[in-house]
């Protein structure tokens, strides 16, 4: 096939077939093809777009490219979560312990934080000795034994997505939707699990800001998930504030022991009862919401939900015992107040540049093999909505190095918009997309 024709076909709006696609994924993969007729051929993507059935073919071209888990060995329904990214967001590690407790494994290959956006794999090394580098043996194992596992990707997993985003992100075609549904489905089904439920983020502080769009990438991928045979659904959630009340790694593990031990709840144990139900659902475990909560609230009552998680830190070498003393998670040797500068109604939150407020302090990272800071953050005291007087505790920053403290205080402080009238709460649930719509 020729290449710069291929090229001249996508520029002119005409699709390209299944075999002109895994063409260009495979040969681009094995190096030849070159990088700057791919940029040409993304950016004609990004201004043509992609059908269907394209963007479907090219998210299957990408999850072959490389290894495809096997989880055959694993007994029951397998299901995976993803996430588009968010501030203390940390929904994986409470719906993958509650969805275990009630039968169903979730195998999940996660990624690192980078920018604003917290990463799972992150969180969990804040857990003293876990190891999120497991190979497929030991991962199948701690799936088939606890019900759950959370790793790293492994490099060898849809390759052609990690060189398709690099250069995505050099040539400003990231934010194309056909582009970020192949992006992410493309590891979801090289990972092998039956059931995906995915949380499509949208506000401030997601990567697709406006609804609209965020209900298209969430319509997109469960098409892409469908025709590939899997049971998929997609939540679309609000990032318009913090989910949670805490953002860092550490702290956002205690956040998370504190949901699953029934001592907190609020707006990250609803959205992660959601998600949950929608595993439930969509794997055929629970019939409808009702009996999906009667069996979530159960798990997490009884202590099952807490246990599992427990069980999968021992068997992934960490100290399960952070799960009854979380004083045995990593702690920063300051806590400062930032206080309200007036009083009033907290109107907006500029969520993304909170995260950045704790990337600042060193919870965050700019680029993927920057070291990070697991004890440092933020704890929000107060959300949307909240009346506030002069001087109240509006968060407390939890610091280890003061170099930057200022930095990020100011920051912070111009996230916050603070005003007489009361402010108009987002909706934290805007849509549930089913995987059997036929949209």
């Amino acid at each position: 096939m020729n290449v710069p024709q291929l090229i001249c076909q996508k520029k002119n709006g005409e699709p390209l077939s299944r075999e002109q696609i895994r063409f260009l994924v495979s040969n681009y993969v094995a190096g030849k093809i070159p990088d700057y007729q791919i940029s040409a051929l993304l950016m004609a993507i990004w201004f043509t777009g992609m059908t269907a059935a394209e963007t479907t073919e090219l998210t299957i071209a990408m999850a072959e490219s490389g290894d495809v888990a096997d989880l055959s060995a694993i007994e029951g329904v397998k299901a995976d979560k993803h996430s588009t990214g968010g501030v203390a967001d940390s929904t994986t590690l409470i719906v993958a312990p509650l969805v275990a407790a009630c039968g169903c494994k979730v195998a999940k290959m996660s990624g690192r934080g980078l920018g604003h956006t917290g990463g799972t794999i992150d969180k969990l090394e804040s857990i003293p000795g876990f190891s999120v580098d497991q190979s497929m043996s030991s991962f199948v194992q701690t799936v088939s034994d606890c019900g759950l596992s959370v790793i790293g990707q492994t490099a060898d997993l849809a390759p052609a997505d990690k060189l398709l985003y690099a250069l995505r992100d050099v040539t400003c075609t990231v934010d194309s939707i056909p582009l970020i549904a192949a992006s992410i489905m493309s590891k979801k089904l090289a990972t092998g699990s039956d059931v995906i439920v995915l949380d499509v983020k949208t506000g401030n502080g997601a990567f697709m800001q406006d609804l609209p769009s965020a209900v298209c990438l969430a319509e997109t991928m469960v098409k892409i998930g469908t025709a590939a045979g899997k049971k998929i659904s997609a939540l679309v959630t609000d990032m318009n504030q913090p989910l949670g009340s805490n953002v860092g790694n550490a702290l956002e593990i205690r956040e998370i022991i504190d949901v699953l031990n029934g001592k907190r709840s609020g707006d990250l144990k609803t959205v992660s009862f959601a998600i949950a139900s929608q595993i439930l659902i969509t794997s055929g475990i629970a019939s409808r919401i009702e009996h999906a909560h009667e069996k979530l609230e159960n798990a997490l009552t009884s202590g099952r939900a807490l246990d599992c998680l427990a069980r999968m830190i021992a068997a992934q070498s960490g100290n399960p015992g952070v799960v009854d003393q979380p004083e045995l998670l990593p702690s920063a040797q300051l806590q400062i107040a930032v206080t309200a500068q007036t009083g009033g109604s907290i109107k907006f939150i500029d969520t993304a540049r909170v995260g950045h407020c704790a990337a600042i302090l060193g919870a965050g990272r700019k680029k993927k093999q920057d070291p990070i800071d697991p004890a440092v953050g933020i704890c929000m005291e107060k959300r949307l909505g909240d009346q506030v007087v002069k001087g109240e505790t509006l968060a407390v920053f939890h610091v280890n190095d003061e170099k930057h403290l200022r930095e990020s205080m100011e920051l912070f402080l111009k996230s916050i918009v603070i005003e007489e009238n009361y402010a108009d709460l987002p909706k934290l649930i805007y849509e549930v997309i089913g995987f059997d719509e036929k949209k």
